[in-house]
């Protein structure tokens, strides 16, 4: 997949020398141990939304700034919620960017942040690599989360999901995936193709027109389907995608109406799959063109679980940072 160029191919930057997660940036090169202390780890925070007192004090005097260069209400909000049940105090900026040198008006802005004793950003931005960036530019004892960067990672929202399919599955051995819609533009299929093989599911499949496929994803490990209904056939778990128009440059898809009618999931299209098929989406849902409103509120959609699981998740996230992660032992919480 595309728009990866100028980021770091490996992820050394995530790790400190002795080992330990430090950032949280991208799925790619990240250990399955670790990805799965991740998951346990939030399976503890999972049950907090229930209780009368929601916080622990894990993160207490610590804090924390949601750098929005991007808009989204939904995943700034989540964030917030599983900092603040950390017990750590939280800056919500949603930033502009100057015509010029963005990459140093991200610097001097962070830098400026960083100065009133910053303890983690969580970054989002519509250019590929810039949590690298910061990361990069700051003191060791300050963490950075990347909260979606241009069309190259989401990886907490792979990391939510992969926690979702999990509570609903079980684990991931045997099972088989399908990733559905607008593959090309999407930082949230890329991370959850690296997250899905890296736990060892048995076949991940993606599915879309051919204008939105990457004529490169196959070396990812994925089977390509322009056929929806040939590509729905037995999956166990299916992940819609929003169709990003905004990051389209050119007319890549036919009408709203043929995109729904050939790619949108409906219940007829939905019988293809398992009986027990799972049916998940990142949000915001443009319901009668990437889903059916019935399907959407069916009994298979686990869409509602999936926001409820990312604040347990990200507050994991949060936790092991601060606390450190190690390679082999996984997280060590604060």
């Amino acid at each position: 997949m595309s728009d990866s160029r100028s980021i770091p191919s490996d992820s050394a930057i995530q790790f400190d020398s002795h080992g330990r997660l430090r950032h949280f940036l991208t799925i790619h090169g990240m250990p399955r141990e670790t990805l799965l202390g991740i998951l346990d780890t939030a399976e503890s925070f999972i049950s907090f939304g229930q209780r009368e007192i929601r916080k622990v004090p894990l993160l207490r005097g610590k804090t924390l700034v949601n750098l929005f260069f991007e808009p989204s209400t939904r995943t700034r909000t989540t964030f917030e919620i599983a900092a603040k049940r950390l017990s750590a105090d939280v800056i919500n900026l949603s930033a502009t960017r100057m015509s010029t040198s963005k990459g140093e008006t991200i610097l001097d802005t962070v830098r400026t942040l960083e100065a009133m004793h910053t303890d983690m950003f969580v970054v989002r931005d519509s250019a590929s690599g810039s949590s690298h960036l910061i990361a990069s530019h700051l003191p060791p004892h300050v963490r950075v989360i990347n909260a979606g960067d241009g069309r190259h990672a989401h990886p907490t929202q792979a990391m939510l999901d992969m926690f979702t399919i999990r509570r609903e599955k079980g684990g991931f051995e045997g099972l088989r995936v399908a990733i559905i819609g607008d593959i090309l533009h999407s930082r949230v299929a890329r991370s959850q193709i690296h997250a899905l093989g890296t736990l060892g599911v048995d076949e991940i499949r993606v599915i879309g027109p051919r204008t939105l496929i990457p004529t490169e994803i196959e070396a990812m490990g994925v089977r390509a389907f322009s056929d929806m209904r040939a590509g729905l056939r037995d999956v166990d778990v299916i992940m819609m995608l929003r169709l990003q128009r905004e990051r389209m440059e050119g007319q890549l898809v036919p009408s709203e109406q043929e995109y729904f009618s050939r790619y949108g999931l409906t219940e007829d299209k939905l019988k293809l799959a398992s009986p027990d098929a799972i049916v998940m989406h990142p949000g915001p849902i443009n319901r009668g063109l990437e889903i059916a409103s019935s399907v959407a509120d069916g009994e298979k959609s686990v869409i509602l679980s999936q926001v409820t699981n990312g604040i347990a998740v990200r507050m994991s996230i949060m936790a092991t940072l601060m606390g450190g992660t190690d390679r082999e032992n996984g997280p060590v919480t604060p």
